[in-house]
């Protein structure tokens, strides 16, 4: 490997939620390394923490650019707009616009509700009997649920929404021409949605998008559609994906997880721990590009060259956290960044921490003997073809319930 050569990426691979090896060794010797992804232009990437706050964070670097540009990526489609792809002012326009449903003051309100519906699930997988595949008993129907009434979406189009959410997310698992179908056909259905709101306002936040749309001229009907479809995919994937990662990571760990159990206070520091030791994507994806000369991690970033960064790095970077390899559902160090970091930090980062902590409350309270009936081997079958790592299928038992 010449400096000339850029290495082959992502190094992950889809089947586990290990972290390859060599982060460890490009943060030591090489923390910001030339990388090609599968499609568009070479890259670099910053693994180290500080380097990946720079990027997320500093006006330098530009999400909008990507537009313009042959945007380094996992698949074959490129980005073609909405909030992720913007920089100041026009994304503080559109965040701020639903902001106030994600703070948490208004997240806290929604716990009690959470709860009600994760005892229901849990109580119907008790009915039903063990074994039981967690992600379609649980882990999906959780988040779907809570968002589709938070947007104010019918839950029974549920269905559809998990086709929507691969289109999005897909690497390979559809071709481009599939997933570009598939969102569309999910815009319509939102765009449907919207004029059903006009007609019948809700207390919802299509409603109130609405309202900032057609009597303060604040969006475009363009970016409402793009906005909703993006909270209603990006509202339940993720928390979707890291409840069953959760409980992986927990039960291949059961020294920790016991500790859990023993005291259930642990669990706001138990979720943060997680999130820190998942690394949830595949790679690095959604590149900034320099929009200036930038010194960063002994390299000198030229302007108009495109930066990825590695959350799942930065979150194992040994000059920020104490032994980061080890699982430590008490440790009070810095925070991860699992949620990203400036303007683009996760939106919905306090209401996935509340759902998280809500699921492993009730999952650990109601299902005390909760385990694998085999193996992990045996009992979970893995994503593939998607910027996501998770369980597809997670099969769990119990000795005992309450």
């Amino acid at each position: 490997m010449t400096a000339t050569e850029p290495r082959t990426y992502p190094f992950n691979v889809a089947e586990s939620l290990d972290l390859d090896p060599i982060y460890a060794q490009l943060r030591e010797q090489e923390p910001l390394t030339r990388i090609k992804l599968p499609y568009g232009e070479q890259a670099w990437l910053a693994s180290r923490y500080e380097d990946v706050k720079v990027v997320l964070g500093d006006p330098r670097f530009s999400r909008a650019e990507c537009l313009r540009r042959d945007e380094p990526r996992l698949r074959p489609r490129q980005q073609s707009g909405g909030i992720l792809s913007m920089d100041p002012p026009d994304h503080t326009r559109l965040r701020r616009l639903v902001a106030k449903a994600f703070t948490q003051r208004r997240v806290e309100q929604l716990r009690p509700r959470t709860q009600d519906i994760a005892d229901g699930l849990v109580t119907a997988m008790i009915e039903r009997g063990g074994p039981a595949d967690l992600v379609e008993e649980f882990a999906l129907p959780l988040p779907i649920t809570v968002i589709c009434e938070l947007l104010g979406v019918p839950y029974e189009d549920r269905a559809d929404f998990r086709v929507w959410s691969d289109a999005f997310l897909s690497t390979s698992k559809l071709s481009a021409d599939q997933a570009a179908d598939h969102i569309d056909r999910m815009n319509d259905y939102i765009a449907g949605l919207i004029a059903q709101r006009r007609v019948e306002p809700a207390d919802d936040l299509i409603t109130g998008l609405i309202a900032a749309r057609d009597e303060q001229d604040k969006l475009t009907e363009d970016e409402m559609v793009r906005l909703v479809a993006g909270i209603l995919v990006a509202g339940h994937e993720t928390t979707a994906s890291q409840i069953p990662n959760c409980l992986h990571v927990l039960l291949t760990h059961p020294e920790q997880l016991e500790r859990l159990r023993a005291d259930l206070d642990l669990i706001p520091s138990a979720v943060e721990e997680l999130l820190r030791f998942v690394p949830l994507g595949v790679g690095a994806g959604f590149a900034r590009y320099a929009t200036e000369d930038v010194e960063l991690g002994g390299v000198l970033v030229r302007a108009g060259e495109p930066v990825l960064s590695s959350i799942g790095s930065a979150n194992r970077d040994e000059a920020v956290f104490d032994d980061p390899e080890a699982l430590d559902l008490a440790r009070a160090e810095a925070s991860h960044v699992g949620f990203g970091h400036g303007p683009h930090h996760c939106l919905g980062a306090q209401l996935a921490r509340m759902e998280l902590q809500v699921a492993l409350r009730t999952l650990l309270t109601r299902f005390p003997g909760l385990g694998f009936p085999n193996s992990p081997e045996q009992d979970v079958d893995w994503k593939t073809g998607l910027l996501v790592r998770g369980p597809q299928r997670m099969v769990l038992s119990w000795q005992g319930v309450e």
